[in-house]
């Protein structure tokens, strides 16, 4: 398998360090050096400020040579690190010379570069100064539309240099079939459809100087080993369509994939009919992460689609006609995809080279009902294959459906002919669908996973908890659910699952973290197996960064439910599994590799948009006329945002520190630990708080608050072992007091699977707070961790993840009084009860079991330092046949035996 080409003997041309073996190598070194990686930035943006006025210097008749650049020699992008590390890249065929680039001809500028041109002294302009643009700033994202015109007399924001796409309004006449009682046609219902040219979107978006280091330009292969074994699929640009697409297209081309999505919501909250038809655009190029980020901009609304009444249509004819409405509104807003499509578009991009790019519809994602419209087929159909209708329960590989045979088909339904195949594919009479003419389009391999609607709500919550619920009776689970132990972050369902009058995704993904670990003697092994095998698929389908293997797994586990599944038509529950979100499950396998991982794709990210782009905008109208006022509001909102990118654009690359101007900072915030401290050498890892939650405390109250029976003994045995046979400590004894810290917070390695970075575990350690009049105590929370063990041979976890681990509960977390205090001994110390090894794992939940650790009959306990705490775990009893009612989730860990040990607490665990 070929890897990237290598060149011997690359030296670092800022600190002269290497030789490096390849230039991902010397490209590695120079992003994860501070000074050399400032040095490359520098250098570039200095190269990029003089293209311009080398341009003036050049004759008018001279022809500007292009430059070209390849995806293994570009400029230095200081993009995500862990990400990137340790990865073999093969980037696209030499030949092709994907991504081309060459310097814009005339003097052409990226958008910031020429509004800094055209602001001269003034850098606020229009406004008068920094003042009045917070004041204008504030005035249009906090006050309503109407009073800020009347304030600021608008114009002052509509003449900001950094205006977006412009929108246009289309009247479309939609006449129905009704007729009024003299038998005249009823008036036709008027629609309006506002759009905006998706070509200029997809150039403000490759050219947004704030998505620079975002953006990428050719395809590539990535692989998790020289060998070429393991494939990993995370961004678009790592899968197999893009890779495929760049062969059909001229040589030097730079493909846009576009990524649409629409979704109708509702605008009125406690009442009313008023709704909204989003549709949003964005594009492959941009990194999945900054594609989620709401304020990073990297997603543009494209139109607003009518939402009709159709009223004027009889019951018979409205369906259709709704059907047929929707496509040619999509027609009309996407046909300038069409000639960009099979022509392509010179478009300066952000990092201020020109390219001929191809804005190719690349993916849909939308819900189901919404991809069958789009699909032109019947909501009893896959809008994806021609399974059967009646088949869809089964593991079957169907035929793919192909957009030329889908227009063949429906130009002979059109034309009056007998076409089998229009009924047997499930089709719908659209005779013009939007995508007939989208170039090197295939609409039915666009449409991405929904994990949201398919997998949490679908097949999670509305179909296996409610079989599950009904094998093992509601009392029972909703037992089982109250009794879970306490985890930093867990939802815990106090009163079951049965009293939850509203659900969401949050809590479909709650259910799912201990769902199998309850299920363990409440069911039927081989219903026990199916479900394991449901949430395996679930979780493997939510991960960043797939690998061949973890592709394989999610295939795997889909045969695993597939072979137990007819437990359920053998208990009664089911009759068949004939509904189309088990069905979508099949293809979830082929769109991570053509498209890559699906969280690039969530429908989660549709609904949030809605809040800035429907909610908050409609807000903001006077509910009359609503649309055209929130054009107007949105323009206004990205204008103001997009000039704060400028403002920050500004402030890092052409002004001192010094004198830097303020301007809103649109990095994802990160946790504030300024209030916490280490005391040891492991400042970057374990923190505490910089001043003790229970300072000099007394070693009976450690005893009774804390339940450390054996604290001092077990402080005495630690000291004595880290000193010499020859020395005599200084031991604590009973008048000793001890600061102890309510919570451990631990930094956790990356985790790009699981899109885990700088992620902080909480482990606590608090007494019982006894509630005031009125108000219930607050119970003691004592948590369970994994503790490095050396030398501990356990065969049950060899090779896994938790090979060299154990299982601990934490009964208090301490400093070693000064007066102790040794070079050699750690002050900040944890007092924990062990738990056995890891047994297991078991027969159809493949969990791990471990029970508490004891020593003469009383609980094994020792005393470590803090830095042996892995990280914080999360532990589920074992029920036996039914959950004792006196259980609670505060008591639980004292009361129960056994233990399972629970993956599927985060994704960081599970993979």
């Amino acid at each position: 398998m070929p890897v990237t080409s290598e060149l011997p003997g690359r030296i670092c041309g800022f600190c002269k360090a290497g030789p490096f073996p390849s230039t991902p190598g010397l490209k590695r070194h120079i992003k994860q050096v501070p000074a050399c990686r400032h040095a490359a930035q520098n250098e570039t943006q200095e190269y990029l400020d003089n293209i311009w006025t080398q341009l003036e210097e050049l004759d008018d008749d001279s022809e500007v040579p292009p430059i070209a650049t390849s995806t293994d020699e570009g400029p230095i992008d200081d993009g995500d690190e862990a990400v990137r590390n340790d990865e073999y890249i093969q980037p696209f065929h030499a030949q092709y010379d994907a991504g081309a680039c060459w310097v814009p001809p005339d003097g052409q500028l990226p958008k910031f570069h020429e509004i800094r041109q055209r602001q001269g002294e003034n850098l606020y302009a229009p406004f008068q100064g920094k003042d009045d643009w917070d004041l204008g700033k504030w005035l249009v994202k906090t006050v309503g539309q109407k009073q800020t015109e009347v304030f600021l007399k608008l114009p002052v924001i509509d003449a900001l240099p950094t205006q977006g796409c412009q929108w246009t309004c289309e009247i479309i006449d939609v006449q129905g079939d009704k007729r009024n009682e003299d038998g005249t046609l009823v008036s036709p219902e008027k629609l309006e459809l506002w759009k905006r040219d998706p070509v200029e979107g997809v150039k403000e978006l490759l050219g947004n100087e704030m998505l620079r280091e975002s953006l990428v330009y050719a395809p590539e292969r990535v692989y998790a080993d020289s060998a070429g074994t393991q494939r990993k699929y995370s961004q678009m640009w790592m899968a197999d369509w893009w890779w495929d697409m760049q062969t059909k297209l001229p040589v030097g081309s730079t493909i846009a994939p576009v990524i649409l999505s629409s979704d109708k919501t509702h605008l009125s909250q406690f009442g009313g009919d008023k709704s909204a038809w989003p549709v949003y655009m964005t594009l492959g190029n941009i990194d999945k992460v900054k594609r989620r980020q709401p304020n990073a901009h990297a997603t543009i609304l494209l139109a607003y689609l009518p939402v009709p009444k159709l009223d004027t249509f009889s019951d018979k004819t409205r369906s259709k006609r709704g059907h047929d409405l929707f496509h040619f509104c999509m027609r009309r807003v996407l046909q300038s995809l069409v000639k960009a499509g099979n022509e392509g578009v010179s478009i300066v991009c952000a990092d201020g080279f020109m390219r001929h790019v191809f804005p190719i519809l690349a993916a849909y994602v939308a819900d189901y009902p919404e991809q069958c419209l789009v699909a032109c087929c019947k909501e009893s159909r896959c809008p994806r294959c021609r399974v059967e209708h009646d088949r869809r329960g089964d593991m079957l590989e169907s035929m793919p459906r192909i957009q030329h045979q889908a227009e063949v088909i429906l130009w002979h339904k059109q034309t009056g002919r007998r076409v089998p195949r229009f009924n047997e594919d499930g089709m719908c009479p659209v005779f013009q669908p939007f995508w007939k003419h989208l170039p090197h389009t295939d609409i039915f391999n666009c449409f991405t996973p929904d994990i949201l609607h398919q997998l949490h709500k679908g097949v999670f919550k509305d179909h296996l908890v409610e079989w599950c619920t009904s094998m093992a009776g509601v009392e029972e689970i909703d037992a089982r659910f109250q009794s879970i132990p306490d985890f930093p972050g867990l939802k815990h369902f106090s009163k079951g699952i049965s009293f939850v009058s509203q659900w969401t995704g949050r809590e479909h993904k709650e259910m799912q973290r201990v769902f199998v670990g309850l299920l363990v003697t409440a069911v039927q092994p081989a219903v026990l197996r199916a479900s394991v095998a449901v949430v395996n698929f679930i979780y493997y389908a939510q991960l960043h960064v797939h690998t061949s293997a973890t592709i394989e797994a999610l295939h795997t586990a889909l045969v695993t439910f597939h072979e137990n599944k007819d437990v359920f038509i053998q208990a009664g529950i089911r009759d068949d599994f004939n509904f189309p979100k088990l069905h979508s499950m099949v293809h979830y396998y082929d769109a991570i590799k053509t498209h890559g991982s699906l969280d690039g794709y969530n429908s989660e990210s549709p609904e949030r948009l809605h809040i800035d782009f429907a909610k908050d905008a409609y807000r903001a109208s006077n509910k009359r006329d609503f649309v055209a006022q929130m054009t107007i509001w949105l323009s206004r909102q990205e204008a103001i945002a997009r000039f704060s990118d400028y403002l920050d654009w500004h402030n890092r690359f052409h002004m001192p520190t010094s004198t830097a101007v303020d301007s809103e900072d649109y990095d994802a915030p990160s946790l504030d630990l300024s209030d916490m401290s280490s005391g040891s050498v492991s400042a970057s890892t374990h923190l505490v708080a910089k001043h003790p939650g229970y300072p000099h405390l007394h070693v009976d109250t450690i005893a009774l608050d804390f339940h450390a029976s054996q604290f001092l003994p077990a402080l005495q045995a630690f000291i004595r072992c880290k000193c010499r046979p020859s020395q005599k400590p200084i031991v604590p004894n009973e008048f000793d007091r001890f600061n102890a810290y309510k919570i451990l917070a631990i930094r956790l390695p990356n985790s790009p699977a699981s899109g885990r970075y700088d992620e902080i575990a909480r482990v606590r350690a608090t007494r019982l707070v006894p509630g005031k009049t009125g108000h219930s105590d607050s119970s003691a929370v004592f948590d369970t961790v994994l503790v490095k063990v050396d030398g501990v041979l356990n065969s049950a976890t060899s090779g896994t993840p938790l090979e060299g681990l154990q299982v601990a509960q934490v009964r208090l977390i301490f400093d070693i009084p000064e007066h102790l205090r040794q070079p050699q001994i750690p002050h900040r110390l944890a007092y924990i009860e062990w738990f056995t090894q890891f047994r297991g794992p078991h027969p159809d939940s493949r969990l791990y079991s471990v029970k508490h650790a004891s020593r003469n009959r009383c609980p094994a306990v020792e005393v470590i330092p803090v830095e042996r705490i892995a990280r914080s775990c999360h532990l589920i009893p074992h029920f036996n046949t039914h959950c004792p009612r006196s259980w609670t989730s505060q008591d639980v860990l004292e009361v129960a035996e056994t233990f399972y040990y629970n993956p599927y607490i985060s994704l960081s665990e599970f993979c």
